[in-house]
């Protein structure tokens, strides 16, 4: 099986890395962040602050940024704490929102309850909640970032096409994500992502909408003022490229790992196989974020020939597990069914 010849211990190592690196990063792209909106701010409100005076000198300016550098330290660093605290306790009630999750006991959905049930006792593993989201897509997701909050959260069309074999192979496959430790990062990468996003994509469009003032007043600085507002634009933009390169980092074999996981908690991969071809086609929950269709059993948008996609394509991880796990081949070269 692929999943010990891939290094289970190792994607769990490199998994909780890139966490502790995401935690340490965060509060230094916000000061960064923090340094680009005064500048912007400075230069488009007053160029010639930015110039020291009518003597054209920028020495002036970069001297109180540079006293006022602790100011903004302190500022980021004091709303990255505010930032953690509203995450942790509120990172579910976030997800749920953005994808209209809802939280549900077993008397309301006893099939799947039990299935989920029996997979945890199997592991001993404690339970995490269950949640279903009313769409007639098919699709599941993990969340949560220490036990007590892990959420394992199906779609209706989901628990309503598949058979009890492939929805307890769907239900492991989540639990995996849980056990492999990817649904933490997963969650550290959404948040700290979303924010850096939300506050570049804020100024880009405050930008837009005022115009740049760089070719203003010049006989007041507004060289120097442009120079300043190019430097923040800069900041940002860096900002913006490293929380793309974090979603991208984030690697695609966690599916495949996740997959050998279902195998190995239910010791059926054409369960697994099934499941992923009656998936196929039928996953996309439109409303969703973007960043919260990466934590998506399957997300369908692949982005530009593939080179953005989060997940890899369905026939491929059919092909891992006939390969690997061993699948029937017949189950992998069928074609995937209307349903």
């Amino acid at each position: 099986m692929f999943l010990g010849a891939t290094g289970l211990r190792s994607h769990i190592w490199n998994n909780n890395l890139k966490s502790v690196l995401l935690l340490a990063g965060f509060p230094v792209l916000l000061i960064l962040l923090g340094l680009a909106v005064t500048w912007l701010m400075v230069g488009m409100a007053d160029p010639s602050a930015v110039s020291g005076g009518k003597g054209g000198a920028a020495a002036g300016f970069w001297q109180a940024e540079l006293q006022r550098l602790p100011m903004i330290a302190a500022w980021s660093l004091g709303l990255a704490g505010i930032w953690f605290v509203i995450a942790w306790f509120a990172h579910q009630a976030m997800i749920n929102a953005a994808t209209g999750a809802r939280p549900v006991t077993r008397k309301q959905e006893t099939r799947a309850y039990n299935l989920l049930e029996n997979l945890c006792i199997s592991r001993g593993m404690t339970m995490p909640k269950l949640a279903v989201i009313e769409t007639p897509a098919l699709n599941a997701y993990a969340s949560g970032l220490h036990e007590g909050q892990y959420t394992v959260t199906l779609t209706r069309g989901l628990m309503e096409r598949l058979d009890d074999a492939e929805l307890e192979a769907v239900i492991a496959h989540e639990l995996s994500h849980i056990r492999h430790k990817d649904v933490r990062l997963l969650v550290i990468a959404i948040i700290f992502v979303g924010i850096i996003s939300f506050v570049a994509e804020i100024v880009f469009r405050r930008i837009f909408w005022f115009g740049l003032r760089a070719g203003g007043d010049r006989r007041s600085g507004g060289r120097s003022g442009g120079l300043v507002i190019v430097a923040a634009i800069a900041i940002l933009v860096i900002a913006y490229v490293l929380a793309i390169a974090i979603r991208f980092s984030l690697s695609r074999r966690r599916e495949y790992m996740a997959d050998a996981g279902a195998v190995e908690l239910t010791h059926n991969p054409d369960a697994m196989i099934s499941a992923l071809r009656k998936i196929s086609g039928h996953a996309d929950i439109e409303d969703a974020p973007d960043e919260v269709r990466e934590m998506f059993i399957e997300n369908p948008k692949q982005g530009f020939m593939g080179v953005f996609a989060t997940h890899p394509p369905i026939p491929k991880r059919i092909e891992m597990l006939v390969k690997y796990a061993g699948g029937t081949p017949s189950l992998g070269r069928s074609s995937v069914p209307e349903v």
